[in-house]
């Protein structure tokens, strides 16, 4: 069983980046919502608290089970798992005097703990919390403060057991990859073995066993996630599986022949679907951005059903899910966290499918999707593709949706692409696109007056796209792109640049 640590999460904004501190280190760790916590299994070899938008003061804060966890395995509570250790075993928990968010510095460091090992005096930490430990219980020893905060790490005599009141695993707290790293590999013993080589190695061999000589359907969208679930899938059962790529008319331009070939050139067992006039027919006169969604997931499941019953004695249906998808859906049916969305992948199987889901990449952060990509072997086109929304050019021409106006933004959004990687700037955009917009402007051409439409080029910089800002192109490829919009596509006539950041704004238009 792969070594694990677990994390127990109370609803912080940080506890996935705990996770993905920890798989940087290359140790898997699991995320489990404080009140569904997991009983203690051999692989389990240490277990952290995460922080809380709670106070410990709260009549309805979190109160986990620690005497499941506490003194049986390594534990390290971090900024309110930590007042919950202190205030639960007899310290004492109080609002701040003075406000503690932001950069502070340990000014007192035992070095001689093996948690603060390599930890440096004066080492800048990331504070988020309102309230403070102001007593300890009688076992617990400091190992760290701060210029205002008397307790900002400590240990319970006996027992590998720590509190911090910062938060090592953002990038602003200096030493916090240290001293995760002393936690997991020199207080828990982990062994530091998990990578892309043995993820793909050990996914295989379960893939192989679970499904057997079983059929595998799934739809390929063109993107990361999907075409490395597939590929994982086609070494383990070859032409066993069944992928789909349905052209919805919403592509970018050419990219279905272009993927299509790609895809092939893997070896995928792969049918391409041209549906595109479906799409037309259902998305007829409809500018409702949310009707418009659910008219083409309505089409998209009725072409991907109908092609699926081509394929006789299938039993399991492949998909992309991710692993931010399955800990937003377990938090969104129970969890500490409510006000996230549940994921369209995870439990959204139609009823009519009687089909078993098959989810490999379940376990894997988007960066860990990429690097598992690399090493199989799939080419950078698909790997750096920036991601490209489910609905496609869809939601990125406002209003109706008709031939021609796909046919312009098309057109639009291919110069603008290709333009990027042209100027060697697509690699330092995380997405980007051209909107076309339900508004006609009056230009002048040659000496005619002319009366088209209007586009808005869209690029963000991000690294999961829950915060985005818009990026700062160089103004003369800002000018080259306008000018060579303008000149080469027909029915448009002005070029704008978006410059909003999200929030407030989101990245997509509708």
């Amino acid at each position: 069983m792969q070594e694990t640590i677990l994390i127990l999460d109370f609803g912080s904004q940080y506890t996935q980046l705990i996770a993905r501190r920890l798989r940087e280190l290359n140790v898997y760790c699991e995320i489990t919502p404080w009140n569904k916590p997991r009983e203690l299994t051999e692989n389990i070899k240490g277990v952290i608290f995460s922080g809380s938008p709670f106070s410990v003061r709260d009549e309805n804060s979190p109160v986990p089970k620690v005497e499941m966890y506490k003194g049986k395995v390594p534990l390290l509570a971090v900024c309110f798992g930590a007042q919950f250790l202190a205030n639960h075993f007899g310290g004492e928990v109080l609002p701040s005097k003075i406000r503690e968010y932001g950069r502070a510095h340990l000014n007192f460091v035992d070095s001689a703990s093996v948690l603060m090992k390599g930890v440096r005096d004066n080492s800048q930490v990331w504070m988020s919390h309102g309230d403070t430990i102001k007593k300890i219980p009688s076992n617990f020893e400091v190992i760290c403060g701060t210029k205002d905060v008397e307790y900002a790490g400590f240990k319970i005599q006996g027992e590998d057991t720590f509190g911090i009141q910062f938060h090592p695993e953002v990038y602003h707290s200096e030493d916090g990859s240290k001293l995760l790293e002393n936690f997991i590999v020199n207080v828990c013993g982990c062994s530091q073995n998990w990578t892309p080589a043995s993820f793909i190695e050990v996914t295989i061999a379960d893939l192989k066993q679970k499904i057997g000589s079983d059929k595998v359907i799934l739809g390929l969208s063109g993107g990361v996630d999907s075409s490395v679930a597939a590929t994982l899938l086609h070494k383990a059962i070859g032409e066993n599986l069944h992928c789909i790529f349905v052209d919805n008319g919403l592509l970018r331009k050419n990219e279905y022949e272009s993927v299509l070939a790609s895809y092939q050139g893997l070896g995928l067992n792969v049918k391409g679907v041209n549906a595109k006039q479906k799409f037309y027919d259902a998305l007829a006169g409809e500018s409702d951005p949310e009707k418009k969604r659910k008219a083409i997931g309505r089409v998209f499941i009725e072409v991907f059903d109908e092609e699926s019953h081509l394929v006789t004695d299938a039993k399991w249906l492949g998909q992309g899910t991710i692993y931010p998808d399955v800990i937003e859906s377990v938090s969104a049916t129970g969890g500490p966290s409510a006000t996230i969305k549940s994921h369209h992948n995870v439990g959204g199987l139609p009823d009519f499918m009687k089909l078993q889901v098959i989810e490999p990449l379940r376990l894997l952060f988007k960066d860990e999707v990429r690097r598992v990509g690399l090493a199989l072997g799939i080419p950078d086109t698909i790997i750096g593709r920036h991601p490209f929304p489910g609905p496609g050019l869809g939601i990125r021409i406002l209003g109706d949706i008709t031939e021609e106006k796909v046919r312009i933004l098309q057109e639009v959004d291919s110069i603008f692409i290709e333009g990027l990687k042209k100027w060697n700037l697509y690699n330092d955009v995380w997405q980007a696109g051209a909107i076309l917009l339900p508004v006609q402007t009056v230009g002048v051409m040659g000496d005619e007056r002319t009366y088209e439409k209007a586009v808005a080029l869209r690029a963000v910089s991000s690294t999961d796209g829950m915060t985005a800002d818009w990026c700062h192109l160089p103004y003369e490829f800002l000018a080259a792109i306008s000018n060579e919009i303008i000149n080469n596509v027909k029915g448009i006539n002005r070029v704008t640049y978006d410059i909003s950041s999200k929030p407030p704004a989101t990245i997509e238009w509708e």
